[in-house]
């Protein structure tokens, strides 16, 4: 596949022009993930100051995820029996990460951004186990996902998820566990080797420890012994005193305000606008430093930080869109949002196991690093693998309902063409629809079209603004052949390399 450079030279100056349909869909692709036509045309020719303005209020409005029966059970709610025990745990932790998937349908920005924190602040289920502490980890990243990234940090750094992954409920003041203190800076603020030396990692651990009562029963809640915490003098980034977790999180900021902004808003602008931040051939730099300046001058607030680079000609410059690679949560998702097709949990299920195999598993990234994104999912096998499992997913809804596909044709032409006769405005509608950058060239969308048009369908019955003298016999909104024909077109679509993009 392609890798595109970063040639994006447009400013972080607010994008003012109403926004067409490509940039609409750009925004919910970047977003969330993706739209149904429908809120795409509500959102067109509406502001880009007024429309994420209105997608953050959204975010910042929805409540996290209801609590679960389950959110304070320790092992003693559970059979005794280890195996029933097991299957129970594992139920609940399958119908959590269902639940949240539903949510990244529907919940747009705030779930995005949850997401992407779940893989900056990395956890792994398969670690800690405990349903009830990855409830607990959800409700923390939910909560902050566009609040305060200082506050953010303190919480996220005492969930019991984090304290058993990164063995911080085992940091005892005698006998200093690094590990926390190590990715605090390496992976969660600073970024490897930036600000910090190993003397720093080393007094950090010990004003960190004491958060190792982890009571009698597994997977009950970890609480401060101060027994076990090194209340001596510490001296970190330059700073000494007899620092506690608190005021460790209070010199780190305080310390090293700037280089912590540089390096969250690079992955933000790398997640969010291109991979590549470091082309010398666009202004990323630029983009990443005045993103940095805004992030310490709201004393870290996340949302003026999203608003500024959402907004800006940057975002939504031509060179900025189409340019990211689908994770496995894109692909289908995305797919499931833009065509609008009726799903259950049997969908889902299906989508969340294909992405698992593809390597993305909700809530269990591959390490502490987390997955590393766009070029990394594209490999000989994921790519098949890709194919395979887009392929059974569009095959499930075609034989779930052939109607809506014909309905996914016409919200795509729009009601002035509902009853076209004239094949290449639809393939052209769904090929823009699911390819933010459409087809390379002409004669691949001419192969396009040459799917679309079924043997089944003779060339004179469409109408003469397509064949000459052609017939008009066939019409989108009544042939029998319509769900088929966009069936194998879509089937036809997901195998090229533009719909590995947004």
């Amino acid at each position: 596949m392609e890798y595109f450079m970063n040639c994006n030279t447009a400013p972080l100056a607010p994008y003012t022009p109403p926004l067409d349909r490509s940039r609409v869909e750009h925004l919910f692709r970047r977003l969330g993930f993706s739209a149904s036509v429908d809120r795409v045309n509500q959102a067109i020719g509406q502001t880009a100051n007024a429309l994420v303005d209105s997608l953050i209020a959204e975010a910042q409005g929805l409540p996290p995820q209801p609590a679960p029966a389950w959110a304070t059970w320790t092992r003693a709610n559970y059979p005794a029996d280890d195996d029933a025990a097991g299957a129970e745990v594992r139920s609940q932790i399958a119908a959590w990460r269902l639940e949240y998937t539903q949510g990244l349908l529907t919940n747009n920005l705030r779930d995005r951004l949850s997401f992407f924190w779940s893989n900056h602040f990395v956890t792994e289920i398969d670690i800690y186990q405990g349903p009830a502490f990855l409830y607990e980890y959800t409700n923390c990243l939910q909560r902050n996902a566009l609040g305060n990234f200082k506050t953010f940090v303190s919480e996220i750094g005492l969930t019991n998820a984090m304290l058993f992954y990164l063995d911080g409920a085992y940091n005892n003041g005698e006998n200093p566990n690094e590990n926390y203190a190590r990715e605090l800076y390496e992976l969660f603020t600073l970024g490897e080797g930036n600000g910090y030396t190993e003397e720093d990692i080393i007094e950090t651990a010990r004003s960190l420890s004491g958060y190792t009562n982890r009571g009698d029963i597994r997977w009950t809640p970890v609480t401060f012994d101060a027994t076990t915490h090194d209340a001596g003098s510490k001296t970190i980034l330059g700073q000494t005193g007899n620092f506690g977790y608190a005021e460790t999180i209070d010199v780190l900021f305080a310390q090293r305000a700037n280089p912590i902004a540089e390096f969250i808003c690079r992955k933000l602008y790398e997640y969010f606008v291109h991979p590549d931040s470091t082309d010398a051939t666009g202004n990323a730099q630029a983009i990443i430093d005045g993103m940095a300046s805004t992030f310490v001058a709201s004393n870290f607030e996340i949302a003026p930080v999203l608003a500024q680079l959402f907004k800006s000609q940057h975002f939504f410059d031509d060179n900025a869109i189409g340019v990211i690679i689908k994770s496995p949560f894109d692909l289908y998702l995305h797919f499931i949002n833009e065509s609008n097709f009726t799903y259950d949990n049997t969908n889902l299920s299906f989508a969340m196991d294909s992405a698992a195999l593809l390597g993305q598993e909700v809530f269990d990234p591959i390490d502490v690093a987390g997955w590393q994104r766009d070029r990394a999912w594209i490999n000989t096998n994921f790519i098949i693998g890709r194919w395979l499992t887009s392929e059974v997913l569009i095959q499930g809804f075609f034989q779930s309902n052939p109607e809506q596909f014909r309905t996914l044709a016409m919200d795509a032409v729009g009601p002035a063409n509902a009853n076209t006769s004239n094949p290449e405005i639809v393939t052209r509608a769904l090929v823009d629809k699911f390819l933010p950058k459409g087809l390379l060239t002409e004669q691949d969308f001419q192969n396009a079209l040459s799917v679309f048009m079924i043997e089944d369908v003779p060339e004179n019955y469409y109408g003469s603004d397509y064949t000459p003298g052609g017939l008009g016999l066939w019409m989108l909104s009544i042939s029998m052949e319509v769900p088929q024909q966009v069936f194998l077109l879509l089937m036809y679509l997901s195998r090229q390399p533009e719909f590995q993009l947004k």
